[in-house]
């Protein structure tokens, strides 16, 4: 019998049930992601051992200056080579040791335990932005950004179910000075969200003052066994990690922290105009960090990272999106594997000036590359654009929504109604259509991804509800979240302790931005 024939008339997936569903805000975090698809691998095992030897060459050989006295007489005590004062030559045997102690995972936890996220392996999480120092607002206009817009984006990153952490300065709050940003920054965080966060490494000083607050919030016992903040430390390509960064490096590993060892590649400008020899350059730079990060602390938790980017041997500039940075990322994913180490990635970047279709077709390429990869911790997934000048709202929202709809690819092929799905093609028979199945009114929500931003009614129901191409759409998405924010409330006696932390920091540190490196 043609099941179809016997549906009754009202249905509980109907019209009505789906135009409900599609007004209403799913707010749930999703776990982190647990990859199912094969990894893309470029790489034989012949030609990882290459870039392997390559890059301790470099190590033993060429050198990575650690321009900053205490990490000297660190390499000096753990027996590394010095010359001309500050290049340290590492042994490889030396190398592999100090790697091995590095946790080859996890888990993340957040103020909120439901938001705790296992990491590493074969378990991704996608985190936004960070660094921009303008917007595109609410009306998409290209701004200086404040305080205000920071919560905004922080609020976002806690109603968007893809995204697993608020970061930190998303974008820089401009109307406080750089002294006490990282302070505020810190704050805005923890407040508006109860997701795992990024911590503040613009100085040791201020790297000191986040662990501090984390103490507040977490308790210090508590961060000696639990990894609850990321930090970041950018290399200076080629082959020099800076004072700044390896005081901040410290601050985080002696509080057992989790820290992102990341070179800075800007390919043919800062490494070779090869992918290849550009990857066993990076590699060999964020072996020497990682490596450094257990000398501070034998066995606290460190991520393999990097930021890749080509430049355009017309202009100068940085470029997204281009083949040789999807390469990149399959080569370095393999490198991580082989190390047994987690590893970081940028996300959804673009170079495009607007939310157009460059940015889409760039930021589309790069996630693309990203999951195939196998990353573990995926940065930068929501509004980067203008080679990350700054970060749109309605971008932001559109890039949450990849993530989500990359999530489910990642995800591989489900088979629990294999079988039940199966048995309605005997039902409905040949000329017939599945709408009131019984099996499609069941599963209609989960079946197939269904965007809430993209188009896909005709083009006559497009022109009556406004003609509305996707940055209208998202950025009427932005409002909609925005007003029906709930705050996940910190413990009054928590937010009191951090807010008087704060508010002693600020009469300590000069307000003047000039010396914020010096306090």
């Amino acid at each position: 019998m043609n099941m179809v024939d016997d549906a009754p008339r009202t249905r509980r997936g109907g019209r009505g049930s789906r135009r409900e569903l599609r007004s209403a805000i799913n707010t749930t975090m999703l776990p982190a992601l647990k990859r199912q698809l094969p990894l893309v691998e470029p790489m034989d095992e012949a030609q990882v051992e290459r870039i392997d030897r390559a890059s301790m060459d470099i190590l033993e050989d060429v050198g990575v200056i650690f321009r900053d006295p205490q990490a000297i007489a660190d390499w000096k005590s753990a027996g590394a080579e010095i010359r001309d004062d500050d290049r340290v030559h590492l042994d490889r045997g030396l190398v592999r040791e100090l790697i091995k102690s590095i946790p080859e995972s996890f888990t993340y936890h957040a103020r909120n335990p439901a938001n705790n996220l296992p990491f590493g392996k074969d378990h991704s999480i996608f985190v936004p932005m960070t660094g921009a120092p303008y917007l595109r607002d609410l009306e998409d206009r290209r701004r200086g950004p404040t305080l205000e817009d920071l919560a905004s984006f922080h609020k976002l990153s806690h109603m968007l179910p893809a995204i697993h952490s608020s970061a930190h300065h998303i974008v820089e709050p401009m109307d406080h000075v750089v002294a006490h940003r990282h302070l505020r920054i810190t704050y805005s965080s923890m407040k508006h969200s109860d997701k795992t966060f990024m911590g503040m490494t613009t100085s040791p000083k201020n790297a000191e003052d986040v662990m501090d607050m984390c103490a507040i919030l977490f308790g210090d016992e508590f961060m000696e066994t639990h990894a609850v903040a990321t930090g970041n430390c950018n290399g200076n390509s080629p082959l020099v990690w800076d004072e700044t960064m390896l005081g901040a490096m410290r601050a985080f590993c002696r509080r057992n922290q989790p820290v992102l060892c990341s070179p800075f590649v800007l390919g043919g400008a800062n490494t070779p105009a090869s992918t290849a020899a550009s990857v066993a350059q990076l590699n060999a730079e964020a072996l020497s960090a990682l490596a450094y990060t257990q000398v501070v602390r034998k066995g606290c938790p460190a991520i393999y990272g990097h930021y890749l980017s080509t430049v355009s041997m017309k202009s100068g500039a940085p470029m997204a999106g281009t083949p040789e940075i999807s390469l990149m990322n399959f080569m370095i994913g393999q490198m991580a594997r082989y190390y047994q180490v987690p590893w970081r990635t940028s996300n959804t970047l673009g170079g495009a000036k607007t939310f157009d279709a460059q940015a889409g077709y760039e930021s589309a390429s790069t996630m693309m590359a990203t999951l195939m990869a196998g990353a573990n911790y995926v940065w930068h997934s929501a509004g980067w654009n203008e080679a990350g000048m700054h970060c749109s709202m309605a971008k932001f929202v559109v890039d949450a929504e990849q993530c989500a709809m990359g999530y489910r690819m990642a995800e591989g092929v489900k088979w629990d109604d294999f079988d039940e799905a199966l048995a309605a093609v005997r039902d409905i028979g040949p000329g017939g259509h599945y709408l009131g199945h019984p099996h499609t009114q069941a599963n209609f929500q989960e079946a197939f991804f269904m965007p809430e931003l993209f188009d896909n009614n005709s083009i006559e129901q497009w022109i009556a509800d406004g003609s509305q191409e996707i940055t209208e759409r998202a950025l009427k998405h932005v409002q909609k979240l925005l007003a029906s924010y709930e705050e996940p409330k910190l413990d009054e006696a928590v937010d009191e302790a951090l807010r008087d932390y704060i508010a002693r920091r600020e009469r300590e540190i000069p307000a003047v931005d000039a010396l914020n490196d010096e306090h």
